[in-house]
């Protein structure tokens, strides 16, 4: 099956280039398909918390607030001084017409909590598991490690996972790395991937989604690396390399928040799938192009990121309508 989302580049054999707004196009189909069908309920609302003064934070909820609006969903974008931010989430925690709640972080950065570790960490934990809608929260990031894929006993009730993350498994899903012929949980079998990034946003679910679904993953950190096997951590053999690393990875995935790190293109194997998840450029797209053959490159992945968080907002509209609208606290113990 032919991959969507790509452009053909006239580079090396075989080496294209993954549009994200191609890509995307399908997800977003369905949220908007999935709005029709509410027949006559309000469509599901985001409410997105900025309380910092990053403009690439600002960015990304307009470009969330023009997406939300094409497709039919609700989103509103709060502005708040930090010491405000926790007061404000607890109210829309039990604001029966709010969905899905997501903050722009970092807030605090690394400050400390009163209640423990850091103040960002806390509003993580405080968001309602009924309205995270990037699954940041305790509940779901126990459930994405222990590959506990539903919220219910029946399995009808998928669980909410992390939009940037999420975002990489669709594309691979959709670029047919996947291999759906195999079992689901095992559909990444015999794959290597090398994730540059450990951040618990971004780099550390995309490692543990990966192994999850039977890929072996290097994890790479600023001073160490660990191999992340399905419920299981290693540490490789002694003096293995970065470099090694990304040589052996059949999926490379940059998430390094630096304008001046860069990936040796020549070590990215032939045929490897290259995505870009950092604001920066993590390698030089045109010497990976023109040098590597069958390599398929995503430099952005922004606006698969926003149909994801349009999917999960949908998801919690599916799997918690009735117990919001009956009025509960807004921190439900989900069994």
């Amino acid at each position: 099956m032919q991959a969507t989302g790509v452009e053909e580049c006239a580079l090396a054999p075989g080496s294209r280039k993954v549009l994200a707004e191609e890509l995307a196009k399908p997800f977003r189909q369905e949220v908007r398909d999935a709005v029709a069908a509410l027949e006559g309920q309000p469509p599901p609302k985001l409410v997105g918390f900025l309380a910092n003064r990053d403009p690439a934070a600002k960015k990304y909820a307009t470009w969330t607030g023009k997406a939300f609006e094409a497709d039919g969903l609700r989103f509103e974008l709060r502005q708040v001084e930090e010491l405000e931010l926790e007061h404000a989430l607890e109210a829309a925690n039990k604001d029966p017409d709010i969905d899905g709640i997501m903050i722009y972080y970092p807030v605090f950065g690394q400050r400390p909590s009163f209640h423990g570790g850091s103040q960002d960490d806390y509003l993580r934990d405080a968001v309602s598991p009924y309205k995270d809608v990037e699954g940041l929260n305790h509940y779901y990031r126990s459930a994405l490690y222990r590959n506990n894929r539903f919220v219910d006993d029946a399995s009808a009730k998928k669980c909410v996972l992390p939009c940037t993350p999420l975002a990489v498994i669709k594309t691979l899903e959709s670029l047919d790395v996947y291999d759906s012929q195999l079992p689901v949980g095992n559909r990444m079998e015999g794959k290597v991937a090398a994730v540059i990034n450990r951040s618990e946003v971004v780099g550390r679910p995309v490692a543990a989604m990966l192994a999850n679904d039977g890929a072996t993953v290097y994890s790479i950190d600023i001073d160490n690396i660990y191999i992340f096997r399905r419920g299981k951590l290693d540490v490789p053999p002694a003096g293995t390399s970065i470099e090694e690393a990304v040589q052996s990875a059949d999926i490379v995935v940059l998430g390094v928040p630096s304008e001046s790190y860069k990936v040796d293109a020549s070590l990215i194997k032939e045929n490897a799938v290259v995505i870009n998840v950092s604001t920066y450029k993590n390698i030089d797209e045109k010497v990976l192009l023109a040098q590597r053959p069958g390599v398929r490159y995503m430099g952005q992945i922004g606006k698969v990121t926003v149909a994801m968080l349009e999917r999960n907002l949908m998801r919690l509209r599916h799997n918690f309508c009735q117990d919001v609208k009956a009025g509960k606290d807004g921190h439900p113990k989900i069994v």
